[in-house]
Parts: structure tokens; C-alpha cells; sequence
């Protein structure tokens, strides 16, 4: 994957499973640690977001894993979005340790009103996520 924003991450003691492998569950929140801070290098953040009385919610949450990573890791989130909806956007996520495909994600991401309503955004957000276009 081409990224279009990248975050760097180490994983810490508390992110294990009992087999000393980072918890499969962990890898979503870092997703989630990957979309927020490239919405925030486009000066879109949350809090703009919710300001401004939208929100994005995850409709949609495809994970591969490929292999394992552990304690003191330092994991690169590479992080896009591939395709622009109405009301939506599809973000590929992978996550390398060095050389290595730790794993992938594709994301659905809806726009909602601050009630969960989907709705078509204003057009300032698309613009501003074209800035984190990635070819699918």
C-alpha cells in the first residue's frame, strides 16, 4: 500500500495476550489510532467533526493478519482512503513491522449527524480527505 499518512506506534506490555503476541483485538484500536491522527494532519479532527455536528462511525471492519508482533515493536500504520461514497469512504489500513505485513484492514467509515443519521457531508470533508487518497 502507497500511504497517504503514516503513524508510528510501539506496543506496550499491557497490548499482549498470554502467548507475549500483541491481542488481536488490540490491532483495531490501532487502526483506530491511525485514522484519528491522519484526520488530524488534514485539520479535520474529531472535535472539528463534532463541532461542526458531524461524526464518522465504523459501519464495516475487514482485518487479515499475517503475522505477530510483540512488546517494544515499534509498528508503522499506514493509513488511506480508498473510495469516496455519498455518505461514506472505505479506508485501507496495513500495519508493517519493518519489512513485515503484520496485517491489513479495509474500514467502511459512514458521515452521520450528531443523532447516528447518515448523511451526505458537507463538501468541505471530501476535500479534505482527498488529501488521504490511496488507489484501491
Amino acid at each position: 500500500m502507497m500511504p497517504a499518512h503514516q503513524t508510528v506506534h510501539r506496543v506496550r506490555f499491557h497490548e499482549l495476550d498470554p502467548y507475549d503476541h500483541v491481542n488481536h483485538a488490540m490491532y483495531v484500536t490501532y487502526f483506530e489510532i491511525g485514522r484519528v491522527d491522519a484526520l488530524d494532519s488534514i485539520d479535520l479532527g474529531l472535535d472539528t467533526l463534532k463541532n461542526d455536528g458531524y461524526q464518522f462511525v465504523v459501519t464495516k471492519l475487514n482485518v487479515r493478519f499475517r503475522t505477530a508482533a510483540t512488546a517494544g515493536d515499534d509498528l508503522t500504520i499506514s493509513t488511506g482512503v480508498s473510495t469516496f461514497g455519498r455518505a461514506s469512504t472505505v479506508w485501507s489500513q496495513e500495519i508493517t513491522n519493518g519489512d513485515a505485513t503484520v496485517c491489513t484492514a479495509e474500514v467502511t467509515v459512514a458521515v452521520t449527524d450528531r443523532t447516528g443519521k447518515p448523511i451526505r457531508p458537507p463538501a468541505y470533508i471530501f476535500e479534505r480527505l482527498a488529501a488521504l487518497e490511496v488507489a484501491n
